[in-house]
């Protein structure tokens, strides 16, 4: 799964801000901050509530914040921050308390040279690899990865069913985020894996409008999705298979300031995680996609009543 912007920021982060809240302009509404991701440490007695810039980290994020909230827990959110390499400073130096994260894609950050691709052996690997002062709680069966995506008359023309098939057809015009091309597991692991030539790769977004309108429009071949992106039911799309993993298991998980991981937020987080799955997953971001494009905090919340939380 899993995720900075230039030359077209100013206009994704206005359209990732839209799509990923859905609700007020002011990034100072419903006790969020915006601004750099690092910092002064977070209060004592605050938990501190991240996300990355794409609407499904913004609504995990929403569900922790909110569930930690009606058990007194105090929380401050500072959400659509950018991606790992941008946030992941502000958690190391205590700005940012939490995150939801995505098991595969946080180790091969930590750790490129991380072969681990299963689930279970990815979460242990990680555990391992975090520095001392974060952890990660209880992983949930929700996962969402990275996925190779062609439309389906891409597909059709010339006959793909794997990222394998792809790479035999010669270069091809690829998008996705920016970070997507140095990630051990984006461009690069492409290439070591499968031999993957691009003849370009165009910066696009982070599994947002513009990714999805440059497949639909044919001025990229393939993209970098994620598997529960809403848009591939609906536009059709084809999800090429990894039979050489280079997207290792993406489970969701708590990445969480040990100093704040208390009796009371381990219970909640883990609560969260127990209910969790990919179904749920793709039914939340069906929601947040939806013509009225609710508020993410709205969506959050009811999911937590309807899963007795």
């Amino acid at each position: 799964m899993k995720r900075v912007l230039a030359g077209v920021a100013t206009a994704v982060a206005a359209t990732l801000t839209l799509t990923a809240c859905g609700g007020s302009s002011d990034p100072l509404a419903n006790n969020q901050t915006s601004g750099a991701a690092t910092g002064s440490p977070a209060p004592t007695g605050t938990i501190v509530v991240g996300s990355a810039n794409f609407p499904e980290s913004t609504l995990i994020a929403e569900i922790y914040a909110a569930a930690l909230e009606k058990t007194g827990v105090k929380v401050t959110k500072k959400l659509n921050i950018g991606s790992r390499e941008t946030y992941y400073p502000g958690l190391q130096d205590g700005s940012i308390d939490l995150i939801p994260e995505y098991t595969g894609t946080l180790l091969t950050y930590i750790d490129k040279t991380a072969k681990q691709t299963a689930e279970d052996e990815v979460y242990q690997a990680l555990q391992g690899k975090l520095p001392a002062q974060l952890t990660v709680l209880e992983k949930s069966a929700a996962e969402d990865k990275d996925a190779v995506v062609v439309t389906k008359e891409t597909a059709g023309k010339l006959s793909l069913k794997t990222i394998e098939d792809l790479a035999k057809t010669g270069s091809v015009v690829f998008g996705g985020p920016p970070e997507f091309q140095k990630r051990a597991d984006g461009l690069p692991g492409l290439k070591e894996s499968y031999n993957l030539e691009v003849k370009e790769y165009k910066s696009l977004d982070v599994g947002g409008p513009l990714t999805v309108d440059a497949l639909k429009t044919g001025a990229v071949q393939a993209a970098d999705l994620f598997t529960t992106d809403p848009s591939i039911k609906a536009n059709d799309f084809v999800v090429l298979d990894d039979p050489k993993s280079n997207f290792a298991a993406q489970n969701v998980v708590p990445l969480v300031n040990k100093a704040k991981a208390d009796d009371t937020v381990k219970k909640v987080l883990n609560a969260i995680s127990a209910k969790l799955t990919t179904e749920v997953l793709i039914e939340l971001n069906g929601k947040l996609s939806a013509p009225d494009k609710p508020d993410a905090s709205k969506v959050a919340k009811d999911w937590l009543t309807s899963a007795g939380i």
